[in-house]
């Protein structure tokens, strides 16, 4: 078992990191490394897989299992998870309980059950995701909030996301939003942003998840998610209310493109502003387009 630390993760700590790993030698042989900078856990795990390792264990927050499943992506080497982060996204979708004493309970006990299994990676702009990408708004949120890395580790942190996601809202998509063409299905809408789903759930707030799209899922084989045609200040309470509800998504509102069952999808900026993108919650660049696909059966999970 090789288990990748990301040692500046928003729940840890040195002596957590010591402890969990001294509790998983109790049923595995354990190698544990912690990744010195961004793409350092892509790389370890395409050299775990080629060194032959049973099982990698992402130890950190949603950018450190992006990263994981980017290197273990169409191998046979099984990727499962421990929650080291603010949100812990996969995790949760896989049923791996969200306190991390839970869940290195639960990493010992499947030594009894292990049971692998194929889910589908979404990728965009050749970029592997596991559960959602976005070109636009909310990429705008998740680059505010990586400026600010220290309120990732705040006890309010869920509540910063929201008012961050209300303030770039207001100051960057009402008066003058980025302008976007999504083509997708054989057609082409104008869009000021647009969010892409390979899980159910498009994030979480705290354990409570959060539904964009209908359709999505990390074994159906396709992609589903949304277009967001413009925002007027009017429109956002009633945009939070159907995330915050039992309503399960924001279709049907008369501002959202809703898309499903496809398996590819291009965005491009209609007037050359360079647009925030993000996978599984990580700012990747600013750029003038996305393309977006999806890879049936490409990560081996263990949960």
């Amino acid at each position: 078992m090789l288990v990748v630390v990301n040692p500046y993760a928003a729940t840890m700590s040195a002596r957590l990191r010591n402890l969990v790993v001294a509790a998983l030698h109790g049923r595995y042989e354990v190698d544990a490394i912690d990744t010195q900078a961004r793409g350092h856990a892509t790389e370890l795990c395409r050299e775990a897989a080629q060194e032959g390792y049973d099982v990698v264990v992402s130890f950190g927050g949603d950018g450190t299992v992006n990263e994981v499943a980017n290197g273990l992506a169409g191998c046979a080497t099984p990727l499962t998870c421990l929650p080291g982060g603010a949100t812990n996204a996969l995790s949760k979708m896989l049923g791996i309980p969200g306190d991390i004493v839970d869940a290195t309970e639960h990493l010992l006990s499947i030594a009894d059950t292990w049971r692998p299994r194929r889910v589908d990676l979404g990728t965009a702009n050749g970029r592997a995701f596991t559960y959602s990408s976005g070109f636009g708004l909310d990429a705008s949120v998740v680059k505010r909030i990586e400026e600010s890395p220290g309120l990732k580790r705040h006890r309010l942190r869920e509540y910063f996301f929201v008012y961050a996601a209300v303030e770039t809202v207001l100051r960057e998509y009402v008066r003058d939003p980025p302008r976007m063409e999504v083509h997708v299905g054989g057609r082409v809408d104008s869009a000021i942003t647009t969010l892409v789903q390979n899980g159910e759930q498009f994030t979480y707030l705290d354990d409570k998840p959060i539904y964009i799209a209908e359709g999505a899922g990390l074994q159906t084989g396709t992609l589903a998610g949304v277009a967001l045609r413009g925002v007027m200040a009017h429109d956002i309470p009633a945009i939070a209310l159907r995330l915050l509800s039992s309503k399960r998504s924001v279709v049907g509102h008369r501002q959202i493109l809703d898309f499903r069952d496809v398996d590819a999808l291009r965005c491009v900026s209609s007037d050359g502003r360079a647009i925030p993108l993000h996978v599984d919650g990580d700012h990747v660049g600013d750029v003038t387009e996305a393309v977006f696909g999806v890879m049936p059966g490409a990560l081996v999970v263990v949960s």
